[in-house]
């Protein structure tokens, strides 16, 4: 009878750690959604600010940035919305680089080293 209760003592204590866990778990993973959807909205907005003519797509502004970065490899663009520019990463020798673009003329807004 006492490995019994050890056992179900075991099971309860167990599962409250579980439920426990399950709140910091499941705030994760709404924060995680919520960048999600900002992404897909900021994603949006910039398809359609290059349709409307108000911008440059991003092929376009990969276009003139590239040559200028030669030797770091590029590894991906974001898009601000409120601030409508691309943010485009790159890496060399181990450093990363950030280089923001003004997603309407495409000029060079700054570079992080």
């Amino acid at each position: 009878m006492t490995t019994r209760r050890f056992l179900l003592a075991a099971m309860a204590a167990s599962a409250a750690t579980v439920m426990l866990g399950a709140g910091s778990a499941t705030s994760a993973v709404a924060s995680g959604v919520a960048a999600q959807e900002q992404t897909r909205t900021d994603q949006g907005t910039a398809r359609r600010e290059m349709r409307a003519g108000n911008q440059l797509s991003l092929r376009e502004i990969e276009r003139r940035v590239l040559p200028r970065m030669r030797g770091a490899e590029y590894l991906g663009p974001s898009y601000d919305s409120t601030a409508r520019a691309y943010r485009l990463k790159f890496i060399r020798d181990g450093r990363v680089t950030y280089v923001d673009v003004d997603a309407r003329s495409g000029r060079i807004i700054s570079r992080s080293r």
